[in-house]
């Protein structure tokens, strides 16, 4: 325990850490010393580039629908007792209106994966640039096919969030139903790369059957891979899927684990998820003090947020919606930083007004 500060600074200067050293890190999560240090050192690290600026994006939940069967989720195709839900163009549009209205500038379409929304979604992001052109447009529709996601690409989508969930083939395949591959997820990953997308990647903190040395790894994969953007929160189970029993993953580890992606993806755009702001009531305080860059406020019609039920107890409501802005800025405040609702683009894109 005594060299845990040598570990994490080797970590943050580039230098070798072993697999072994990465998953002592893990197994000292609870370790108020240690957490408290990693997380100050991804501060130190997130505001050489970021400074005190938080990024907000607005969130869109189009629709509930989807073709996937992941165990932990609750939009899962198997899922019967769902009330699906898809919204139409004008009502996406409307929602976008109401948030750019309020400032913001950058928004994130997320829904189901579905096989049929290749010329919908590229009209929708042809009419949001259109009608918001200094505005960021952010996809996440699952696995598609590489025809798909160029189409989505030409028609002016800036950013793709495709959580590879995990770094272990094996473990991926404890998560997800045989028609699911971890080979695909890593495949989509990569076109994305190739067509020019700010992707995003991530994973969930204490999915049955992980370990501390699978979340050191995921910590080496994600160096290796070096997407733009990085999504890590704490598994929470969903009553009506297979994995509806499990327990929660623990939150001094989804920060552990924020802190430690964070020192070896200094440029990085990582949110403070819902997932954590629900798992733990200051999630979002927590995560920006850990490293994050970024909070995601819901802005999808209020009367739809209750239906999109990835997991139980889904906070969209306060300063994790819309309606919360405000306070969500004064949060932040309080704490030291600012929130910023320009683009944000990561600093290798051109426009990025990150500074190299």
């Amino acid at each position: 325990m005594t060299q845990y500060r040598d570990i994490l600074d080797r970590l943050a200067r580039g230098r070798e850490v072993s697999q072994e050293e990465l998953a002592e890190l893990v197994t000292l999560s609870g370790e108020p010393r240690v957490l408290d240090y990693a997380r100050g050192l991804a501060r130190e690290v997130r505001q050489e580039w970021y400074g005190h600026k938080v990024y907000l994006r607005g969130l869109v939940e189009i629709s509930s629908h989807c073709s996937g069967g992941c165990y932990y989720c609750g939009l899962r195709a198997e899922n019967r007792s769902l009330e699906r839900y898809s919204l139409s163009e004008e009502q996406i549009m409307e929602a976008c209106r109401e948030g750019y209205a309020l400032g913001l500038r950058s928004f994130v379409l997320q829904g189901g994966q579905m096989m049929d929304l290749e010329e919908r979604i590229a009209n929708l992001v042809v009419a949001l640039k259109s009608a918001m052109p200094d505005a960021a447009v952010t996809l996440s529709l699952g696995e598609q096919p590489s025809s798909t996601y160029e189409a989505w690409r030409k028609a002016g989508a800036d950013r793709y969030l495709l959580r590879h969930e995990t770094a272990s083939a094996e473990h991926y395949a404890q998560l997800h139903p045989a028609r699911m591959s971890f080979a695909e997820r890593l495949a989509c990953l990569e076109e994305l790369h190739r067509l020019g997308y700010q992707r995003g990647a991530g994973f969930m903190v204490g999915t049955p059957g992980q370990t501390n040395e699978m979340l050191a790894h995921e910590v080496e994969f994600l160096k290796d891979l070096s997407p733009e953007m990085v999504g890590i929160g704490p598994f929470i189970p969903q009553k009506d899927t297979p994995l509806g029993g499990m327990a929660r993953g623990d939150v001094a580890t989804t920060l552990m684990m924020l802190s430690l992606v964070r020192a070896v993806l200094p440029k990085a755009l990582m949110p403070a998820t819902t997932a954590l702001a629900t798992t733990a009531g200051n999630g979002t305080l927590l995560g920006v003090l850990s490293g994050a860059n970024v909070v995601m406020p819901n802005i999808t019609p209020r009367q739809y947020r209750g239906s999109y039920a990835i997991y139980d107890g889904k906070k969209s409501s306060g300063t994790e919606s819309a309606e919360g802005i405000e306070r969500l800025a004064e949060e932040l405040h309080s704490i030291g930083y600012e929130a910023t609702m320009t683009r944000g683009d990561h600093p290798d894109f051109p426009g990025s007004e990150v500074k190299q």
